[in-house]
């Protein structure tokens, strides 16, 4: 597949925010995880970057930085993009507003960090040679909009969230549920009339 520049271009700048762990020695990363902090709970005053606050949030323990070894910063980005992109989303799914819930339910946060990782897979950019027909479609909605990865975080959130809801999951099922919306964005992404991550019938699940 020859790339046009501006795809070049944009591939690069992704592998290169896949590449970069969380430092949480770095400003703009501890401006990073505030900035999501307050894009989550806009009316809550954030204690500091080790606090039993993150709890709230679903990350393990007091100190999210921890959590983030999996998919290093890039997730943290996608978290904040999903807060500030669709609020509503993001609120709804933080705060499990719908469906019947399990007693066991999914901590948010670390899911997203999962979520991140599982499309990194999913779309095999790190490979030299493309392995993959997704990672080929995924390139060319690069060019359509250079936030087509954060895009898609956001729609394999939402779709996770309704497929643990359809089976009726517990925290024990949760890998069986990446699984199965890995194999139902793949489906989405291969549509003949998908050219966007816009195009992808599950966007609309998203507000």
């Amino acid at each position: 597949m020859n790339l046009t520049p501006v795809q070049e271009e944009r591939l690069q700048r992704l592998k290169h925010r896949m590449k970069v762990y969380f430092d949480p020695s770095r400003r703009d990363h501890q401006e990073a995880l505030k900035a999501l902090w307050h894009a989550t709970y806009p009316d809550q005053e954030l204690e500091g970057l080790i606090s039993e606050q993150w709890k709230d949030m679903g990350w393990q323990g007091r100190d999210p930085s921890t959590d983030f070894r999996g998919a290093g910063f890039i997730s943290l980005e996608n978290l904040l993009f999903f807060a500030k992109t669709f609020s509503a989303s993001f609120q709804r799914l933080l705060n499990k507003q719908c469906g019947n819930r399990a007693t066991w339910e999914y901590p948010f946060a670390v899911a997203g960090v999962n979520i991140t990782f599982m499309i990194m897979q999913m779309l095999d950019l790190q490979s030299t040679k493309p392995r993959t027909f997704v990672r080929a479609i995924f390139i060319q909605m690069l060019s359509e909009d250079e936030w087509a990865f954060d895009l898609l975080y956001c729609v394999a959130f939402v779709v996770m969230d309704k497929q643990w809801l359809d089976k009726n999951a517990s925290y024990m099922d949760f890998n069986e549920v990446l699984k199965s919306t890995r194999a139902q964005l793949e489906r989405e992404l291969m549509l003949d009339d998908v050219i966007r991550i816009e195009d992808m019938p599950s966007y609309s699940l998203l507000c």
